[in-house]
């Protein structure tokens, strides 16, 4: 008899098979076991970017403060300068695979006025670890060991401000008033004060008005805090010529029976000047004095004023004329005086480069400027050096007949009221005059 199949134990060996089909036990772990790789890579690459992205701001950090040091050095040892600070924020160059480099003489982005700007840029090759699972690109490759590439960039300008006024403030006073000057215009200037500066009711319209310690409202850039400027032209009083008017010094009569000057002291018409000039006493104009002097002079009055008496005193053109006030402290007026108008250029080359008057900074009497501008009225192209003058600024200063369009103004502490202007700028460097110059700041524009 045939066997019969049994189809019964088939059944249940299918079922069997079924059940271990549905059965879920272990399946878990091979799904963890090819996901893995996976999620290896996505934890790792967060842990490694979270931590590039820490230290990209510490990056950043140290090369903002390194870059604005190099732009305040603003000298040749600016790479220097900007290596010592990325030091101090724990990134030093050539070691743990950290490359710095500084670079100056660059274009500043577009919107910037001043240029040109500084840079410095640093750069860490940081090894990868399980980010490369899920296939990150490597920079590089040091002794089979994957490393990608951070870098951080900042970029700063370094800015000074030329000054046509400077008060020295070494009396102590405020170094710059503005009384109301409703119509005083300084456009094209910048003014500082190594004290403070107050102007009530206008500005200035002074380009930037600098200040060492508050500035309120003068300058259309009102900046306080700024670092001293030390007096530029002092050490130019070694070039003072030796006294020679053994103790006699006239004076202009201030009585009616006091004694005339002698003629020596006064001057009119054509007068030709060469090197040193020595006047004892008073200087008083009878006439318009025209001075040639084509290979410049330098006339000192010594214990006395330049009176005018509503004259001009002019240059000839290619003519060039520095006035020196020297002497002691007394009684002596050392300054201009008498309305009419001084019309002179300075030098522009030698000692004197670009000095129109200069007032010995031995004086400390005799030296105030009451009516600076207009008594006399100032068309000069050069320097008036007052360093312990009080000086009240009404009138407008512009350029000479035959000089650049250059002036500038050194004083203790000025008063500038109704239309005190100075016209004369932006022609320095023909006239021979470098001007006062403040301290580098720098700026991050990047």
């Amino acid at each position: 008899m045939p066997q019969r199949y049994n189809t019964s134990r088939r059944w249940t060996l299918f079922r069997c098979f079924i059940d271990r089909l549905r059965d879920c036990r272990g399946n878990i772990a091979i799904i963890t076991a090819l996901a893995l790789p996976a999620l290896i890579g996505v934890a790792g690459l967060g842990v490694e970017t979270s931590y590039w992205y820490y230290l990209k701001r510490g990056m950043q950090n140290a090369a903002d403060a390194a870059v604005v040091a190099a732009a305040t050095n603003n000298s040749s040892g600016y790479a220097s300068e900007a290596l010592a600070v990325a030091a101090q924020y724990g990134f030093q160059n050539g070691v743990n695979q950290v490359t710095i480099t500084a670079a100056s003489s660059l274009s500043c982005p577009s919107g910037i006025s001043t240029s040109p700007c500084y840079s410095v840029t640093i750069t860490i090759l940081v090894p990868q670890f399980l980010s490369q699972v899920v296939g990150y690109t490597a920079a590089t490759t040091i002794s089979n060991v994957p490393y990608t590439r951070i870098s951080s960039t900042g970029m700063a300008v370094s800015t000074s401000h030329s000054y046509c006024l400077l008060a020295l403030g070494n009396s102590g006073a405020v170094g710059i008033q503005g009384n109301g000057a409703p119509f005083a215009n300084l456009a094209g200037c910048s003014i500082m004060s190594d004290t403070s500066a107050t102007c009530s009711g206008h500005n200035l319209n002074a380009d930037y008005g600098d200040a060492h310690t508050i500035n309120n409202n003068c300058g259309v850039v009102a900046n306080s805090n700024y670092p001293k400027v030390s007096d530029p032209y002092a050490y130019l009083t070694a070039n003072i010529p030796a006294n020679s008017c053994g103790g006699n010094y006239p004076q202009k009569p201030a009585k009616k029976h006091d004694p005339s000057l002698p003629v020596s002291n006064q001057w009119s018409g054509a007068t030709n000047l060469s090197g040193n000039v020595m006047v004892c006493g008073d200087l008083q104009l009878t006439g318009n004095v025209t001075i040639n002097a084509p290979s410049g002079a330098v006339l000192v009055i010594e214990n006395g004023q330049l009176d005018t008496n509503g004259y001009t005193l002019q240059t000839s053109s290619g003519s060039v004329l520095t006035v020196v006030f020297s002497g002691t402290n007394g009684s002596y007026t050392h300054v201009p005086t008498g309305g009419g108008t001084l019309n002179f250029s300075a030098p522009t080359s030698g000692v004197w480069s670009g000095v129109a008057i200069y007032q010995d900074p031995a004086l400390t009497t005799g030296v105030n400027v009451t009516a600076a501008g207009n008594s006399p009225t100032w068309d000069i192209t050069g320097l008036v050096y007052l360093p312990n003058s009080s000086v009240t600024f009404s009138g407008a200063v512009n350029k000479s007949s035959n000089g650049s369009s250059c002036f500038g103004l050194v004083v203790d502490n000025i008063v500038i009221n109704g239309t005190g202007a100075i016209l004369a700028h932006g022609g320095c460097s023909t006239a021979g005059l470098t001007l006062p110059q403040g301290a580098s700041r720098a700026q991050l524009v990047y």
